[in-house]
């Protein structure tokens, strides 16, 4: 009888996490953190996580791109525990009361590793794999849905539009409109960081029909203006209309209390006063930020070192160490984390932050 119970009470939970992905929720890409020799800092990893979840994140995404994909390095070997510990804090956050969180776990390489990957993520609780392409480069359209296509035998899918700059490929129309033909597709994270892109990705799912799966922007240089805006595409004779419910974003790796209440208010857009130019100017703000802390000035080399310094300005990390030394700061890029910090801060959770590190940083 308690095993049956407890089936149904992991199914509930389950379902209602599906739910909240479906609605639209915060996922931060989850950083790395390291010590100054370079080796994992599990208890500013752990301080991270808790940060992200009691800022009302309603998931984490870990193992992507802002984990820094050389954790699968067997040298490095931290593709597991990191995985373990974000699946801890998490676990520990929903015995506390917390809603059942969206757990995602990139997933990365030829198709033997990506659904050996997923296989891991599946052992250590995650239900979705976002699903990294960037390894099958020259691969055909068909070849590449094949390829998800076996990843989804084991892991229910989150499609991904990585940006070429940082390690894409060019993913057509084609693409992804085979792509929302796999049943277990439930969401799409699109970080093309290029309109025309984003648009035939959008297109692209409003043609399959499929009203199941979930729009996340991932577009950092545009976030607000993802989130506001009705993509109105014709079906057939119909006009049909999609929107990003929610981001799952490296730039929400920082400031994380003021993504969650930037994605209430998008949300609340519909009924809320705020006029379009205080809107549009909110957006150019945020764009703004991205480019200093993407770096956008040195085609985005800085980009995780960027949040790394915020972090490291919060007392959340002890520095910018990446697991690769020539990883760092670009030249001039602290001065524009300066510049756009004095800019807005409104943007900022400096206060937020001071007052919970300690109790998160705390064993």
């Amino acid at each position: 009888m308690a095993s049956s119970e407890a089936c149904r009470a992991a199914g509930a939970a389950s379902d209602a996490a599906a739910a909240a992905l479906r609605r639209g929720v915060v996922l931060p890409a989850h950083p790395l953190a390291l010590d100054a020799a370079r080796r994992l800092d599990e208890r500013r990893q752990r301080a991270l996580s808790r940060y992200y979840l009691a800022a009302g994140a309603g998931g984490l995404a870990v193992g992507v791109h802002m984990t820094q994909f050389a954790i699968r390095d067997p040298r490095a070997g931290l593709f597991e525990p990191v995985l373990a510990l974000a699946a801890e804090e998490m676990d520990r956050a929903e015995q506390r009361g917390a809603a059942p969180l969206v757990r995602v776990a990139g997933v990365c390489g030829a198709t033997r590793q990506a659904v050996a990957e997923a296989e891991a993520a599946r052992r250590h609780g995650y239900r979705y794999g976002l699903v990294n392409l960037g390894a099958l480069r020259g691969a055909t359209p068909a070849a590449l849905v094949d390829h998800c296509r076996e990843i989804s035998a084991v892991i229910e899918l989150f499609g991904f539009y990585l940006q070429p700059a940082v390690g894409g490929l060019d993913l057509p129309y084609a693409f992804w409109r085979a792509f929302c033909d796999i049943d277990r597709v439930a969401a799409i994270k699109i970080a093309a960081f290029d309109r025309y892109r984003t648009l035939e990705v959008v297109r692209a799912v409003v043609d399959s029909g499929r009203d199941d799966v979930a729009l996340y922007t991932g577009n950092d240089d545009n976030i607000v203006v993802d989130l506001l805006t009705p993509f109105v595409f014709r079906r057939g004779s119909e006009a049909a209309s999609r929107r990003f419910v929610g981001g799952l974003l490296g730039q929400w790796a920082v400031w994380t209390r003021r993504a969650v209440e930037l994605l209430d208010a998008c949300h609340a857009a519909a009924d809320g006063p705020r006029s379009l130019d205080d809107w549009a100017t909110l957006a150019m703000q945020w764009t703004d930020a991205n480019a200093a802390l993407f770096d956008a000035a040195h085609r985005f080399q800085g980009c995780i070192p960027g949040i790394h310094e915020v972090l490291r300005r919060q007392g959340l990390l002890a520095g910018c160490w990446c697991l690769d030394e020539h990883e760092r700061l670009s030249p001039g890029q602290a001065a524009e984390i300066d510049r756009i910090c004095q800019a807005y801060p409104h943007l900022r959770d400096d206060d937020f932050v001071a007052a919970g590190r300690d109790a998160w940083l705390a064993a």
